[in-house]
């Protein structure tokens, strides 16, 4: 299978838990397509065939997603699962939460057989934009305090803020809490989204 050098070292820096699930996810595209191709958008990894995109996954600190362009059209739950992380699978932590090899390769070759047919992306309930999420009281308080911080924060998209606020209000204790209240008000004065590591 032709690699993409790019995509070696986004692996190589991903948390453990997600490299072999990113390898498994690799290998099994190439596996049903062999002529897919690596490239990386929008700073995560992707696969194309024949010059359009078949599919794409990302890593992030505590889950790994996965999504066909298409996936909407033939991923059972995919409306459901797109609510949870990008893509159509959720939020993917160990192996036994992905398609198995059969079945991930019939997922490819339905992303193809549409691609194969001049498919277009439809705008559907698995690609609509998540509704704003409330600023939680501490956060806005943050906020108020700092204007470097509240003035990226002001100008992200929501999908952008809605990444700091569910990690913040995911803290299962309270001393994490006030550590990524007081992060994400770093990386925000610094203009940086939530995932930023991951973007380069």
């Amino acid at each position: 299978m032709a690699t993409d050098p790019r995509i070696d070292a986004y692996i190589d820096r991903s948390a453990p838990f997600a490299q072999p699930l990113l390898g498994y996810l690799r290998q099994s595209v190439h596996a049903a397509c062999p002529e897919a191709e690596e490239t990386v958008k929008w700073g995560m990894p992707h696969f194309t065939y024949r010059g359009k995109i078949l599919c794409g996954m990302a890593a992030f600190k505590q889950h790994v997603s996965f999504g066909f362009w298409h996936g909407a059209r033939f991923v059972e739950d995919a409306a459901e699962k797109s609510e949870e992380a990008m893509g159509q699978f959720g939020r993917i932590t160990r192996r036994d939460e992905l398609p198995g090899k059969r079945a991930l390769a019939g997922y490819v070759k339905q992303a193809m057989k549409l691609i194969d047919e001049g498919a277009t992306r439809p705008t559907t309930k698995a690609s609509a934009p998540k509704p704003e999420m409330a600023v939680p009281d501490d956060l806005a308080a943050a906020l108020r305090r700092n204007a470097k911080a509240r003035a990226t924060f002001e100008a992200f998209a929501p999908s952008y803020r809605r990444d700091y606020i569910e990690w913040i209000v995911e803290a299962k204790r309270a001393d994490t809490r006030e550590r990524r209240l007081e992060q994400t008000l770093e990386w925000l004065a610094e203009g940086k989204s939530r995932n930023w590591k991951y973007m380069k």
